[in-house]
């Protein structure tokens, strides 16, 4: 009897430690597609509100509003973001590059800015097509001329090369562990301005941005992770719309109708009074 009571109480005791395994999980800070840890509509919208490029350097990189979650380097800190800009003729092309290792950087999206034949300032919002896939492209319409055109066109304009690198980065900078990416989705979403409107399109304009990049661009991630392209990552998924595609147009779309429902409160406001 003594025996069998030992017995089950080993029973039981190795039954609860299976459940309390099961219950013990690892979350998980990447998520099913690296493009969805940077949100480009709420890049287009802080590029609007900076004052010139080191301003908007300093804006993606703020450990306040963590605007990123990229940790491609995967040590569990999200990696810190250099601007770095070209220009030619009335083009000014903007690269933002993560910063991933000694000397090693990663292009990850384009701010391509540009005078047209009017006069007026032009601007897409290019994702990297390792990162992104091929003519991911935002165009945000802005409800005034941001600032930073201002800059670009003004005496006061200075061409930005970001002096930071790998262990050198600005005082006030700390990075911070990445978040799981439903929680990245749902934070960044209050620094995208839904006064603006964030055209979507596969169309670039700037013929001459495309030269620039030819020249400029770094890809030092993808060379060594050829697998983990945009394309490699999304082969599963149907050819018209991949996963990682669709769950940044229902973002949008979800943005849209938000900008939607607040105008038609304010006309309705407006036809009260």
């Amino acid at each position: 009897m003594k025996t069998l009571t030992v017995g089950l109480l080993i029973a039981l005791l190795a039954m609860f430690g299976s459940v309390h395994a099961q219950d013990v999980t690892t979350v998980e800070a990447t998520g099913s597609d690296i493009s969805e840890n940077l949100d480009l509509e709420a890049v287009a919208s802080l590029f609007g509100e900076a004052e010139n490029l080191e301003d908007f350097e300093n804006k993606l990189n703020d450990p306040d509003t963590q605007i990123s979650n990229l940790d491609l380097n995967e040590d569990n800190e999200v990696d810190y973001l250099r601007v770095v800009e070209t220009s030619k003729n009335v083009t000014h092309f903007v690269t933002i590059q993560a910063v991933i290792g000694k000397d090693q950087y990663q292009d990850v999206a384009t701010i391509e800015v540009e005078k047209d034949s009017q006069g007026e300032t032009q601007i897409q919002v290019v994702g990297d097509v390792y990162m992104y896939g091929p003519n991911y492209i935002i165009e945000p319409v802005y409800v005034r001329p941001p600032v930073i055109f201002i800059w670009f066109w003004g005496p006061h304009y200075n061409p930005w090369r970001s002096p930071f690198y790998w262990g050198h980065y600005p005082r006030h900078y700390h990075p911070w562990h990445p978040h799981p990416p439903h929680v990245y989705r749902r934070n960044v979403h209050v620094h995208v301005n839904v006064n603006h409107t964030y055209r979507h399109t596969t169309i670039r304009k700037s013929s001459t941005s495309v030269e620039l990049q030819k020249k400029s661009r770094r890809n030092d991630y993808g060379v060594k992770h050829e697998d983990k392209s945009f394309s490699n990552r999304n082969k599963k998924t149907q050819p018209k719309q991949n996963k990682s595609q669709f769950n940044r147009d229902n973002n949008s779309q979800k943005r849209s109708q938000k900008r939607s429902k607040g105008d038609s409160k304010s006309k309705k406001g407006r036809g009260r009074r």
